[in-house]
């Protein structure tokens, strides 16, 4: 069952999404319906020529940070210190590059104008984060999600050099066990999140996990004031 939102800051119960995850459309961007939506297990996914579209689904992907898989090679590009690293740092650029990241099997890109706006205003009101990897001064990958309670909801991440996004998800997760994360939301699946060790779950179990990352507080505002200067130079 597909639901009409209204202007009321309210949404159907995640289980009554259809089978490909869809649960409702229409709405806006607000920042206090995107808050609402993250906290209930949904999210927007714009598609062209329709109304927005909200998701929540089943299977969920999710990596529990202590599966995450570093490879032998992509420990050795960290460790080698390739890209320097740069936490809520360019979020406007980074996200613009992840709106204009080719990907395989889709002719244009989820992240509008309209997601662009209003995901810059969440980083600005301290709820969306980034990061990014530099190399020889130059932004060459990165990714970017929202961050609530005990939890990170992944977003997108792009790349123009070879592994940078992996290297900047590597430091995302290090960065989420620093805070106490349960677990990096990846949403939907794909073989190259499967690959760095995320898994399916059931939607149920999902949001139960979600409730009760939300009884916790939410690192707000720039993440650097929560992090040691030399975090970053620590594998």
């Amino acid at each position: 069952m597909v639901f009409q939102l209204t202007r009321d800051l309210i949404f159907p119960n995640p289980d009554y999404a259809e089978e490909d995850g869809l649960l409702a459309i229409g709405g806006d961007l607000s920042l206090e319906r995107l808050l609402l939506a993250y906290s209930n297990g949904i999210f927007p996914w714009p598609a062209e020529g329709y109304p927005l579209l909200w998701w929540s689904p089943n299977p969920r992907l999710v990596l529990f940070l202590n599966n995450f898989k570093l490879s032998k090679s992509l420990k050795k590009t960290i460790e080698k210190q390739k890209f320097e690293i740069k936490i809520d740092t360019d979020f406007e650029q980074i996200i613009q590059n992840c709106s204009d990241a080719k990907r395989m099997g889709q002719d244009g890109t989820w992240i509008t104008l309209d997601i662009v706006n209003a995901y810059i205003k969440m980083h600005y009101e301290g709820f969306a984060h980034c990061i990014g990897a530099y190399y020889d001064g130059r932004l060459v990958g990165g990714l970017y999600g929202i961050s609530l309670g005990s939890a990170f909801f992944g977003e997108s991440m792009f790349h123009l050099e070879s592994d940078a996004s992996k290297v900047a998800f590597y430091y995302l997760v290090k960065i989420a066990k620093l805070f106490n994360f349960h677990y990096i939301d990846a949403q939907t699946t794909t073989t190259h999140l499967l690959s760095l060790g995320a898994q399916e779950i059931e939607r149920t179990d999902f949001l139960k996990l979600l409730d009760e990352s939300n009884e916790n507080a939410t690192y707000r505002g720039n993440w650097n004031q929560f992090i040691k200067p030399n975090f970053l130079k620590e594998l």
